[in-house]
């Protein structure tokens, strides 16, 4: 499923880069539902200091889920960026990073991929263009 994944987000993310951003948020939107069997509204809506919680607990996710999660959060996040919507990329950018630390914490094995991410979001964070 992670494979699968990675795939769609390197989709919508050339989609976001080609300026297609309807189109990625379409794609986002049904990724959702296709991967976590939960409309995009349902994750939009979880406070970011419960969400681990709330989805370990209250819908029996795995680690595997919640890093599906995170990268739709990442990719959302960019889009966001891309429709400069500062307060929502780092919404997203936030939410993404505690599910990538939580997972990194989690799975107690190196993933360089996983570092990078993790140090690319706060990266994003810290020097987004708030006005």
């Amino acid at each position: 499923m992670i494979a699968m994944i990675m795939k769609f987000i390197g989709d919508v993310l050339g989609l976001i880069k080609k300026g297609k951003l309807d189109e990625a948020s379409d794609s986002l939107e049904s990724a959702y539902k296709k991967f976590l069997k939960e409309d995009a509204a349902y994750f939009y809506k979880i406070p970011t200091a419960e969400l681990t919680d709330k989805l370990l607990k209250e819908h029996d996710y795995t680690n595997g889920h919640l890093e599906v999660l995170a990268e739709l959060f990442n990719a959302e996040a960019e889009l966001r960026l891309a429709r400069k919507d500062i307060p929502g990329c780092v919404e997203f950018s936030e939410k993404s990073l505690i599910l990538f630390e939580f997972i990194d914490k989690e799975y107690k094995t190196f993933s360089m991929e996983r570092i990078n991410k993790i140090d690319t979001i706060r990266k994003r964070i810290t020097e987004i263009p708030i006005n």
